[in-house]
């Protein structure tokens, strides 16, 4: 089973340590409990004993240092990162969210040629330290060109540092907050590490109510050496749109933890409830929401690994990952709230009560398409890549499953963030033609229809200024990449044609709402409307099929997992 499961965790491993830090994470969360999980979510406790968990297994010492810096075991790992992202997600978001930021704190650090605060970095680590990432600011957002974090120049040498920074998580207890600013009177950008123990730090508030720390922090002439600065001028640009790089990708990973343990509850809860005399899991609609909400989340699932892979064999002359990444956190995370929803209209009032871990996933799940990049954020830089994605094909090595124990070093040596009109992608039509399945056939009709669109329709350039026109036109093109990655990956993970094609069933569907939805923007023209119209099938139905799933990987997930209280 390619899904995450807790009792009989068997997934391949390359080495020992990985495996422990795995299986010890998991034993982690299951001595504590549901309840004790529920009680410390709903009373807003700061999660001190994960921490301490996190410091005395030296967890994340091993996952977030760069091979060089730290122990033998010690490397940063996408393939490995994925899965412990999605156990974190799997038993709480929060969890996962203070690991999360640490990743962000971490990125210009390891990105930086200070070679001093790298190794500084590499032990506090050890010390089970946590990190943040000080680049929203509450008057701009993510606007870094509009920073009011100003360092100002001192006659002796060094700076002053004075600003606000807002929603920053882990602003209360990091061991080192990267913070970005700029050099009083010049367009110098700076990233420069802090310690939030600081006299001159002022952590002012958390802005959320949860058990996570999201921070309003502000620096009251902080002083800042040449030995504190990171990177400078373009070198600070590039460092906080490349930790975002490696960073949001997790996002995805996160949801599908959250939807996978909120699956198993659903089911169980579902198949063991009698209405009007047969089970819940007998009604046909129900049958219908499991099946797709299940389609939905093993094609998540493959969609991100075999995105990581992408990543994993990243290099100057292959950035195919810059497509991937937004992908998998703006699709993967959308396609987790419909996953949550279907399992919701199944359990109804049960998804609201206190005791079950999908009262916490109901709301946690609407968080991850809004953090690191809303969706209307990752589809306009999605798009950019669509021209050359269908018409500028470029021939690539195959790239194979990345499961190796490698530091992915090039995470932290991306270079300079222009260029991306520039990355060529491999011809998307092979892997497509290459299947008999039927709704792989009609998902191929679909996309050849809208590759005419994009021909003969071309969004004028009003259009291509409207960004909720785009954001239609970006669903559409998405979802052809989201099914190209599947597709090599069930190939890859030899998933049986029956669940394939019944992900396709699905896509197709998806397809059709996303051209209704372009059909009726105001600035839609009759050339282009008429194209969405040939755009819209209906998938193949095959309620055999349907069925087959339903009771062979669907229904056996009522008694496969429970989380003990």
């Amino acid at each position: 089973m390619i899904l995450l499961d807790p009792k009989n965790h068997d997934r391949f491993y390359p080495d020992e340590r990985s495996r422990e830090v795995m299986q010890k994470t998991i034993a982690f969360f299951e001595a504590k409990g549901k309840r004790a999980l529920k009680r410390d979510d709903r009373d807003r406790v700061w999660y001190a004993d994960f921490l301490e968990f996190v410091k005395q297994e030296r967890i994340f010492a091993t996952m977030c240092t760069p091979a060089g810096y730290g122990a033998a075991d010690s490397r940063w790992d996408t393939w490995r990162i994925c899965e412990f992202a999605e156990i974190l997600g799997f038993y709480g978001l929060h969890y996962w969210y203070t690991w999360q930021v640490s990743v962000l704190g971490l990125g210009p650090i390891w990105m930086s040629e200070n070679e001093e605060v790298k190794q500084r970095t590499a032990r506090l680590l050890e010390e089970g330290g946590i990190f943040a990432f000080g680049l929203s600011e509450r008057a701009h957002g993510a606007d870094v060109y509009s920073t009011d974090m100003h360092l100002v120049p001192q006659e002796g040498g060094g700076y002053l540092a004075h600003g606000e920074k807002y929603y920053i998580g882990n602003g209360n207890l990091a061991a080192i907050v990267s913070t970005f600013g700029k050099i009083d009177g010049t367009d110098d950008y700076v990233f420069f590490a802090v310690d939030s123990q600081h006299e001159k730090y002022e952590c002012k508030r958390s802005v959320v109510n949860s058990q996570s720390y999201v921070s309003n922090y502000a620096l009251h002439d902080y002083p800042v050496e040449e030995s504190d600065i990171l990177e400078r001028g373009r070198d600070a640009w590039n460092a906080a749109l490349n930790t975002v790089n490696v960073g949001k990708f997790n996002l995805g990973w996160a949801s599908i933890g959250i939807c996978t343990h909120s699956l198993y509850e659903a089911v169980r809860h579902a198949a063991n409830r009698q209405l009007y005399g047969q089970a819940v899991t007998d009604f046909p609609h129900v049958k219908q929401l499991f099946g797709d909400a299940y389609a939905r989340l093993v094609a998540m699932k493959l969609v991100a690994l075999r995105a990581a892979d992408y990543m994993r064999s990243a290099s100057p002359d292959d950035r195919r990952y810059l497509l991937y990444n937004p992908v998998v956190k703006m699709k993967v995370t959308t396609q987790g709230e419909d996953v949550i929803d279907h399992l919701w209209d199944v359990i109804a009032a049960k998804g609201f009560e206190s005791d079950m871990y999908f009262e916490m996933a109901a709301r946690d799940i609407r968080a991850l398409p809004k953090l690191e990049g809303t969706v209307h954020v990752n589809i306009a830089l999605i798009i950019k890549f669509m021209p050359n994605f269908f018409f500028q094909p470029e021939a690539y090595s195959e790239i194979v499953r990345r499961d190796d124990a490698a530091d992915d070093t090039y995470l932290f040596h991306q270079g300079a963030t222009r260029g991306l009109g520039q990355i060529r992608f491999h011809d998307y039509a092979p892997v497509y033609e290459a299947s008999e399945l039927p709704n792989v056939g009609v998902f191929r009709e679909q996309i050849a229809v809208f590759k005419e669109f994009l021909e003969k329709a071309t969004p004028g350039e009003s259009q291509a200024n409207d960004i909720d026109y785009l954001l239609s036109v970006g669903e559409l093109f998405t979802l052809v990449v989201y099914g190209q990655l599947l597709l090599e990956n069930a190939a890859i993970y030899e998933i049986e044609d029956d669940l394939v094609d019944r992900i396709f069933d699905v896509l197709v569907r998806d397809f059709s709402r996303f051209a209704v939805d372009l059909y009726s923007k105001p600035s839609s023209n009759e050339a282009q409307m008429a194209y969405c119209k040939q755009m819209i099938r209906k998938p193949v139905a095959d309620a055999a099929r349907s069925q087959r799933i339903f009771e062979e990987h669907v229904l056996p997930l009522a008694d496969r997992y429970e989380m003990p209280d």
